[in-house]
This record gives C-alpha cells, sequence and structure tokens, in this order.
C-alpha cells in the first residue's frame, strides 16, 4: 500500500514580507527559491524559502501582509513546525544563533532529543530538533505540530489512511504528545499531535499556520489518494494547478487544512536552478496584469 512520505511544505502567515526575508534567509539560512503572489490574491506575495533545489520536504511558504493582525495558535490549528539539525551541529546552530542576537529557549528534551524554540519575526514559533543525520546546516523539516481538542479521529487518518506508525507519547507540563511517523527516512516525516487542557482559541493571523501539505510523489499517486480519502469519508478538492506541483485539499477531522501536493514539476520549472527567487513569477493568467501588480507589491532585498 502507498504511504505518505511525509511533509511536501508548510504554509503560514506573516507581516511585512521584508522582515519575514530577512530572517528566513539570514538567521534560519534557507533559499527564497520562488517570488511569486497568492494564486487567489495576486496584490500578496506568496514566498517559499528551502534548501538549494527548493526539495519537497524543505519548503516554507508565507503570505505577507503588511497590515496583518497578530494570530494565535489554539485547537484545530498547526501550531509549530520544526526542522532538522544534523548530528553534530546542534551546538553550533546555538552558538550561530547567539551570534545573530537570536534568543531561543532550551535545549530540552522532547522524545529523547534535544530542542530549542525560537520566535520569528511575527512571534512564530520556530523548532529546531537535533537529529542523527549528518549535514552542515538545517536539513529540511523534522516534524509539525497539530493541535487538536480530540487527537484519536485525526491519529486515525494518519494511520489508517496515510499510512503513519505509532511513535509513542509523552507528557510535558499538561500537555499531552502522541507521535506519528511515517516510515522510511524521508524528510518531515513526523506528525506530533498534542492536547492541552488549558483554555485557547485560535486566531488566524500573522505568527500562524495556514496549512501543512504532504507529499504526492506523482500526478497518479495524487489521484489515488482522492479515491483512498473519499473511501475513508474525507471529500478533497479538485486537483488545482499550483504551477510547482498539484494540489488537493481536505479538512482533517481535528479541523486543520491538509493539502496533498505533488513533488513535480518543481521550482526550476520557471527559472534556472541557478536563479530561483530572483524574479517575480506570475502564473500566465496574471501576465497581462505584471505592470499593476509589480506597483503594488514592495521590493524585496535578500541578504548575500
Amino acid at each position: 500500500m502507498t504511504t505518505i512520505p511525509g511533509i511536501h511544505h508548510v504554509t503560514a502567515i506573516s507581516g511585512p514580507a521584508q522582515q519575514n526575508v530577512d530572517f528566513y534567509t539570514g538567521p534560519m539560512q534557507q533559499r527564497l527559491v520562488k517570488k511569486t503572489v497568492n494564486f487567489d490574491d495576486p496584490g500578496t506575495y506568496h514566498l517559499y524559502y528551502g534548501d538549494e533545489a527548493g526539495s519537497p520536504g524543505t519548503i516554507l511558504t508565507f503570505f505577507p501582509f503588511v497590515d496583518a493582525g497578530p494570530g494565535r495558535a489554539g485547537p484545530g490549528m498547526a501550531s509549530a513546525y520544526a526542522y532538522a539539525v544534523p548530528a553534530g551541529r546542534f551546538d553550533a546552530v546555538m552558538e550561530d544563533l547567539a551570534l545573530e542576537a537570536i534568543d531561543f529557549a532550551g535545549p530540552f528534551q522532547r522524545f529523547g532529543a534535544r530542542v530549542i524554540i525560537l520566535r520569528d519575526p511575527d512571534g512564530a514559533p520556530v523548532e529546531l530538533v537535533e537529529t542523527a543525520r549528518p549535514g552542515s546546516g538545517l536539513d529540511g523539516f523534522h516534524s509539525v505540530t497539530l493541535w487538536l481538542r480530540d487527537p484519536a479521529p485525526t491519529a486515525k487518518l494518519l494511520t489508517s489512511v496515510f499510512g503513519y506508525e505509532d511513535a509513542g507519547s509523552e507528557t510535558v507540563c499538561g500537555v499531552e504528545r502522541l507521535r506519528l511517523q511515517a516510515p522510511g527516512e524521508e524528510r518531515g516525516n513526523i506528525v506530533d499531535l498534542i492536547r492541552s487542557d488549558k483554555a485557547a482559541i485560535a486566531r488566524p493571523g500573522a505568527g500562524t499556520i495556514h496549512h501543512v501539505a504532504f507529499r504526492a510523489r506523482d500526478d497518479d499517486e495524487q489521484r489515488g489518494w482522492i479515491d483512498r480519502l473519499a473511501t475513508a469519508g474525507h471529500r478533497t478538492t479538485e486537483v488545482i494547478d499550483r504551477q510547482y506541483f498539484n494540489a488537493i485539499y481536505f479538512r482533517e477531522p481535528g479541523g486543520v487544512l491538509f493539502e496533498i501536493a505533488t513533488d513535480p514539476p518543481g521550482f526550476a520549472v520557471d527559472e534556472a536552478p541557478d536563479q530561483l527567487g530572483q524574479s517575480l513569477k506570475l502564473p500566465e493568467k496574471y501576465e497581462a496584469m505584471r505592470d499593476r501588480i509589480t506597483r503594488v507589491l514592495p521590493p524585496l532585498r535578500v541578504r548575500a
């Protein structure tokens, strides 16, 4: 049976675009791999960060809104994303953050691994998790955390439909955390489900996650997920062309918006690999509006 190999991308909401670019291409050392617009609102950027190639499992995207009010994570939302820190690099990463005057909480233990948590310019938690993988920099996603009132229905979807496996649970400071892991060693193959007894109301806005996208290796596999999800009682959207991948969407039982995105065609479909993120790329339907769009969007600078 085909299983979901892991996370394709995570999409979040931010405030002003320039401070977002400064943080993720600066202290987070991510590459801006695509500068485009919100396909449903072309007056707003859609920014994609990832590794040098824009590989699935490394991609964090943002809809930046200058006047976005502050959001707040709560039940029914994805509440955090975590980057993987390669073996032997964790202490160096903490030192690098200190040199950048970036404050963080921790390190503390989670499922036997060291974790630190910092905040991006909009207050969103950015988790860094020590892993056994080799490497010289952040190695894409480690995991994503979903905050749920009742984790059981979501856990059932992830295990019985997506093919994830129970990887244990722990409770820290009154927060229960259930870990589910996709088979294999792909990036971002962990989903944590948390439940807390403290009163909290979710509020979308700057600093919150809009949706979590899982990987389909190709279009045929994605069509298979439409059928399998329908059989399990989860109706998806039709396939939507997002230029760099095809996407389907649905709400999982706890209320989090899920997407399943294809690996191809990838971010080099309209830019050479060594030029990713340098030019504003528009879908064909907006090319006739390019002059009007560029007058509205603020210019962006990427730190060399």
